[in-house]
């Protein structure tokens, strides 16, 4: 399955999202220099404290229960504080959403067979979009299962989608126009949530989440988005010879013994859970999950045992890298992080246009 431009690619993105998380630890409004802030992530009064570490991973609460520890926890350093419980948490958060949109977007590029499907694009962030704001603005009592508001969100979003799209069966193209379809009219209804909102942060919190938005975030949503993360990347990785299969077209993959629907079905199941876990945690974050899977692509071919992989290093090299650009900018002033991957994937879709005379069906 690795090849030589699949590792490149993999160290590539590795060593991305090193030198973007470093220099994000390293800058805020508490100023450090650089070997403060190395210290603070190598601090191993965390690093060799697995109290500390579940106290990250799994919360005070359950990592008092799991070690039966009922003291307090070593004291840390300003700076440590600063770096494991605010920037870091902001780092891992960035790599996980980079991977879950970029894998869902090639997922969902398999489905339909058109390399212009995205999470956006099927109505999937419009939905999980939808129902999220339906939590900030009316039913905040449940902020604590985010994720699963917005798979239900995405999944009944995708749902009506396929519907939509039925004919005696679905094809590539009703899937697109009838995501289309459902994406503009759940945007429509997201803004017009904006007006039964009475306080003004919350609209604002809205707002920015709508734009995508990492500013703010911590443990909390790094340990909401990572057990829906891992399950989607391992059945990302078991599915992707489905999805080479799918790529034939519908008519060999039947002849070969494939349930064409079912199969098809399934892994948008997949590619929402993934998708829902980053909007659950950063908002709409346009441009990723659609131009991830077209670098891969270009670099490692349409083989999806390496491009399924490749997305999962990639994605969280360019979110991380973006995510450092959003808060670097106009410092101190922090941009959603979805402005800056809109102005990188804007550009980037031109050059595609210009460069391919058939841009769509894969």
């Amino acid at each position: 399955m690795f090849d030589g431009k699949l590792l490149t690619l993999c160290l590539t993105s590795i060593a991305i999202v090193l030198v973007s998380g470093f220099v994000q630890v390293s800058y805020g409004s508490y100023s450090m220099t650089f070997t403060q802030a190395w210290r603070a992530v190598l601090d191993t009064t965390v690093l060799l404290d697995h109290r500390w570490l579940l106290n990250f991973l799994v919360g005070e609460d359950l990592m008092r229960t799991i070690t039966g520890f009922q003291g307090e926890l070593p004291e840390l350093s300003t700076e440590t504080i600063i770096v494991w419980n605010i920037r870091l948490p902001r780092v891992l958060v960035a790599v996980l959403v980079g991977m879950n949109l970029s894998v869902s977007g090639a997922i969902f590029q398999a489905v339909t067979r058109n390399e212009l499907a995205s999470p956006f694009i099927l109505g999937v962030s419009s939905g999980a979009g939808l129902m999220i704001l339906l939590v900030l603005v009316v039913f905040s009592g449940l902020s604590a299962i985010l994720p699963l508001v917005a798979s239900i969100g995405g999944a009944l979003a995708f749902l009506l989608v396929y519907a939509i799209a039925w004919k005696n069966g679905t094809s590539p193209v009703r899937l697109v126009l009838a995501g289309v379809i459902v994406g503009t009219v759940f945007g429509s209804l997201q803004t017009g949530l904006f007006f039964f909102a009475d306080d003004i942060g919350v609209v604002q919190e809205a707002i920015a989440w709508t734009s995508g938005s990492l500013t703010g975030v911590d443990w909390q949503q790094v340990r909401m988005a990572l057990p829906w993360s891992v399950v989607a990347m391992l059945l990302a990785v078991i599915s992707s010879r489905q999805m080479n299969v799918l790529l034939l077209g519908e008519r060999t993959a039947s002849s070969l013994g494939m349930s064409v629907e079912r199969v098809r079905f399934a892994l948008s199941g997949i590619a929402v859970i993934a998708a829902a876990a980053s909007i659950a945690v950063a908002g709409i974050v346009g441009f990723v999950g659609l131009i991830v899977p077209h670098m891969v692509r270009n670099i490692v071919g349409s083989d999806y045992r390496r491009l399924v992989v490749g997305c999962m290093f990639a994605g969280p090299a360019l979110m991380v890298a973006a995510d450092a650009g959003a808060r670097l900018a106009l410092n101190p002033v922090q941009i959603p992080v979805g402005i800056v991957t809109g102005l990188i994937g804007g550009p980037y879709f031109l050059y595609l246009m210009r460069k391919k005379q058939e841009l769509g069906e894969l």
